[in-house]
Formats: structure tokens, C-alpha cells, sequence
């Protein structure tokens, strides 16, 4: 492996993103494998790679301001670096970041216009001020481009959230997020759990939430690499944000009872289930995605869940509990998923409206007389939501909906989510408008 320097690096994800469209989460992942990194270095290469894409609207922006010309796009990506260095990252003093920036053109051979990215940095390091000032009023006076979120998306989420609701979703994605663990009890417990990480050099803080059980969820504030720890290869915890445990909760899969989770892939609503049910009675993951399976065997395996495993049920198998966690926007977790902003587009909530009451239909068929399905996303949409769920109410008129619940991350400070719960051919139960 090459030692690298960790702009180098950021510039080559930026530039191969920019060319080929392929996800850059991948692209990043694909890079750093093929380096040796401090984790220092190897953190400032996922936040230039990461802040650039997020801010990328409010940085062109900039760019814009000083050079209104149509630019060379590596000659873009290597001002989008500067700026982000400048104005996003405090700890990295202006002169640093410009002359980095000049460094890192001439390296890429792009010396001829080295001179015009200094040009560029310098004027802005001698206008700090005023140019923080302007930023700020940007997300009042234009809160998508001072955001930097697509317009259509700001003036969705405006309309249907109120201007201060949807200004705190733009701030709550474009923030670093938070990270995760959820204390797999099949193998160990909280207190445990937190003695073994203070000697791995890990500093964690137990969180609570209304949908978990006290000592189910921590907060990581710093840690190693996870993946090299003895308490990840162990299985003693998984990574994951709590308001994926929502549909779990709701779905109250007991011991002994036959389970099944139709959209299972990576598995960390698969494996909450198998540690609720105690490792007892019948846990099926199925999973159309047949490239997906793997992960799924091998999170299964590493937290030492019982769970079979399949692409689709067998012809007539029946459940007591079915989840079905269904593909979608993803609107609720663009603070995890950078570019996805940038990706969506208007008419895809309803594409996936089609696939969503496909898929919930198909996952009814599978529920017992007297059993439970548990419908969740993690949009915030309401075509994906609600709307699905009446659709299918009135389509399947054997379930009743007893309960739905939307998690939205600046009122719940986690990540959206939506869930409904119905019972198959029950009493009437509670509908939520």
C-alpha cells in the first residue's frame, strides 16, 4: 500500500465521483483501503470528501461570486476543497489551506492554474469576515442554496413543514452524524459492554429513548476503528441509529413466536429481532437483493443470531409477526447518505409509493389470522407513508391499523422514520390521522 496524502486522496474521490457518477461513499471506500493512513489523516480525507458533496451547492456558490466564468470541473473540485478547508473547518488557519490547495493543483498537474486558484483563495482569506456573514445570511435570505439542498426538496419541506421546521432539517443534515451502538444481549450487557470498550480506548455515553429498553443504546464519542476492535469481531454490539429500532419496538416480537423480516438486508433490524426473541421459536430474513444475503449471513453470524435465510418465503409459509422495512427515498437520513440530496428527484416519491404497497401486500400474505405486520421507512414523505398505508387499508381489508408513529430528526434527534402497525382480522383498533 502507498502512503498518501489525505487532500490527494480527497481530490481523487472528488474528481472520479465527478466523472463517473458512481456513489462516492463507495468510491471513498475503495481509495482507503488502498492507503496507509493515520486515523487523523484518514478522518480529514472523509470530511473534505464528505463536506465538499454536502456543501457543494453553497461552495459553487462562492466560487461563483469571484470567478463567474465557466471552470475547468478539477479546477472546481480543487476551489471546493480550499473553501471547504477555510470556511467549514476551523481548526485549519487560511494560509494553511490555500497553499495546501496550490501544492495539491500542481501535483495533480494542474499547475497552470495554480496562480488562479491562489488568486481565488487569497481574495477570500482577505474578505473572512464578511464572506462568514454573507453564508449566514444566505440560509435565511436562500435557505437551499445557504443550505445547500436542491430548491424543489426546500420548498416541499417549507410547505408542508413550516419555514422554521424545514430550516432545522437543512441544519440537521448538513452536521456530521452521530454514532451508534446497540448492545447485542445475546452476548453481553451495558455494563459489561462499557468496561471492555474503556480498555479498547473507546468513550461512549448510554442514551435513552422511549422505544428502547434502559441500556440498549450507546452514544460513540470516540473510539479506534470499530472494525478492529475484539468487542465488534466478538459481536458484542452493532452500529446502528436508534430510530431503526422504532419498527422493532412496534412489532414486539415475543420468544418462541414465528417471525419474519421480508426487506432484511444488512440485518440490524433482523438481528434486534432474534435478541428480543431470546434466540427461541422461528426468525426468517428474506431478501430479494441477492448480493445483499451475504452481509446478512455475516451479521447474523457475528452477533450469533438464529436466523434462516432466504431470498423469498416458501409458497404458503405463515408468520405471527412480519416486518416489512421497505426501499424508499431515504428523505429522513441525508444526513448519513451526503449525495443522496443531490440524486432524488420530484417524481420519485410516488415511483416508490408503487413499490412500497407492492411490497407491504406480498408481506401480508404472509400473516397468521390474529397476527401482526409492521409496515416503516425511513422517509419523511408522506406518499411514502401515510399514503401507502391507506392505500393498502383499503386494499386489504382483512388489517386494521392500531398505531403509526413519524420520527423526525429535529424534533427527535435521530434519524427520520416512519412505522404503522396492523393486526390481521382483530377488533378495530386505534387509526392515528
Amino acid at each position: 500500500m502507498q502512503v498518501q496524502k489525505p487532500r490527494q486522496i480527497a481530490y481523487r474521490v472528488l474528481a472520479r465521483h465527478k466523472q463517473s457518477g458512481a456513489f462516492v461513499d463507495s468510491l471513498l471506500d475503495a481509495e482507503l483501503e488502498n492507503c496507509v493512513l493515520s486515523p487523523a489523516d484518514r478522518h480529514l480525507v472523509q470530511e473534505l470528501v464528505y463536506g465538499c458533496v454536502r456543501w457543494r451547492a453553497t461552495l459553487d456558490w462562492l466560487i461563483r461570486k469571484k470567478a463567474p466564468g465557466r471552470q475547468r470541473s478539477e479546477v472546481g473540485i480543487l476551489l471546493q476543497l480550499g473553501l471547504y478547508q477555510m470556511f467549514w473547518l476551523s481548526r485549519i488557519p487560511d494560509h494553511a489551506a490555500v497553499n495546501e490547495t496550490v501544492q495539491l493543483a500542481r501535483e495533480c498537474g494542474l499547475g497552470a492554474h495554480a496562480g488562479f486558484i491562489n488568486a481565488v483563495l487569497r481574495a477570500y482569506a482577505r474578505e473572512r469576515k464578511s464572506t462568514i456573514d454573507s453564508i449566514e445570511k444566505l440560509k435565511t435570505q436562500d435557505p437551499a442554496l445557504g443550505w445547500s439542498h436542491p430548491s424543489w426538496l426546500v420548498d416541499r419541506w417549507v410547505q408542508r413543514l413550516g419555514r422554521q421546521n424545514a430550516i432545522a432539517l437543512l441544519e440537521w443534515n448538513n452536521k456530521p452524524p452521530r454514532t451508534f451502538a446497540r448492545v447485542n444481549t445475546l452476548k453481553t450487557d451495558a455494563a459489561t459492554l462499557a468496561e471492555l470498550w474503556k480498555k479498547e480506548g473507546v468513550e461512549a455515553s448510554l442514551c435513552r429513548f422511549d422505544w428502547v429498553p434502559d441500556g440498549t443504546v450507546f452514544e460513540l464519542l470516540s473510539h479506534p476503528p470499530l472494525a478492529g476492535l475484539d468487542s465488534f469481531a466478538k459481536g458484542f454490539f452493532y452500529i446502528q441509529d436508534p430510530s431503526t429500532l422504532l419498527a422493532v419496538h412496534v412489532l414486539k416480537p415475543q420468544p418462541g413466536e414465528s417471525v419474519a423480516d421480508v426487506c432484511a438486508a444488512p440485518g440490524g433490524k433482523t438481528t434486534y429481532i432474534g435478541q428480543l426473541m431470546n434466540n427461541t421459536g422461528q426468525l426468517a430474513a428474506f431478501d430479494p437483493a441477492h448480493d445483499r444475503l451475504a452481509r446478512l449471513r455475516v451479521n447474523c453470524g457475528r452477533l450469533g443470531v438464529k436466523c434462516s435465510i432466504a431470498e423469498v418465503p416458501k409458497p404458503g409459509q405463515q408468520f405471527d409477526r412480519v416486518l416489512a422495512d421497505v426501499p424508499c427515498s431515504n428523505t429522513g437520513v441525508l444526513r448519513r447518505r451526503v449525495e443522496l440530496r443531490w440524486r432524488i428527484q420530484p417524481g420519485d416519491f410516488t415511483k416508490f409509493q408503487e413499490v412500497q404497497l407492492k411490497l407491504l401486500l406480498e408481506a401480508s400474505e404472509l400473516v397468521r389470522k390474529g397476527g401482526t405486520l409492521v409496515y416503516s421507512t425511513c422517509s419523511l414523505e408522506p406518499e411514502e407513508n401515510r399514503s401507502v398505508v391507506d392505500s393498502f387499508i383499503a386494499r386489504a381489508r382483512r388489517f386494521t391499523l392500531v398505531e403509526d408513529r413519524q420520527l423526525t430528526p429535529f424534533a427527535d434527534g435521530v434519524d427520520g422514520a416512519y412505522v404503522a402497525r396492523f393486526v390481521c382480522d382483530s377488533t378495530p383498533g386505534i387509526s392515528p390521522g
